[in-house]
């Protein structure tokens, strides 16, 4: 499950499961919810992610969130999927660190790769017709799972969104707690 994928556009290796607490590994669960098969459920709480399932059953993804001042709760949709996307910074971003303005959209983005922040899968939440800015994402930092150190993102293992990138189709609803 968390082995290297070598053949990934750009291959991953495997995870060294020893750097990750085994509570935040991929696996089904009993879910118990009022969200209809299909919703993802961000517990910012517990640092979960939770794909509804039929029959009270969730498959669960450890994830790492926003830290202090970067958090986004509520409703939405993913609007489109990517495998091994671009990433651009927001503007908010590069204001905050000038050093990224290299990747800015007037300078094309940073392309897809194994150091691009967004790791080997994205996917855009949007809400009322709107791109929020964050997405559910790849990371290679096994260490931010379980903690609050992104810019507002919900990052997973690479291996976790690749699974999970696999199991939701566009238009699924989110809902973060």
């Amino acid at each position: 499950m968390y082995g290297a994928m070598p053949n990934e556009r750009f291959p991953l290796p495997a995870i060294n499961l020893k750097k990750i607490d085994s509570k935040f590994l991929r696996r089904q669960v009993d879910y118990r919810t009022d969200e209809r098969v299909g919703t993802l459920v961000v517990d910012t709480k517990n640092f979960y992610l939770y794909l509804v399932e039929e029959n009270g059953k969730a498959m669960r993804y450890g994830v790492g969130l926003g830290r202090a001042g970067f958090e986004w709760a509520g409703r939405a949709y993913v609007a489109r999927k990517a495998s091994w996307p671009k990433w651009t910074p927001p503007t908010e971003m590069i204001a905050r660190q000038p050093e990224l303005e290299k990747w800015s959209w007037k300078n094309g983005g940073m392309p897809g790769g194994l150091q691009n922040p967004l790791g080997a899968r994205a996917l855009y939440i949007y809400q009322d017709g709107r791109d929020t800015l964050y997405r559910l994402h790849g990371t290679a930092e096994t260490w931010s799972i379980g903690k609050s150190v992104s810019s507002g993102c919900v990052r997973l293992l690479n291996q976790d969104i690749i699974d999970l990138h696999s199991r939701v189709p566009s238009q699924s609803p989110i809902v973060v707690l």
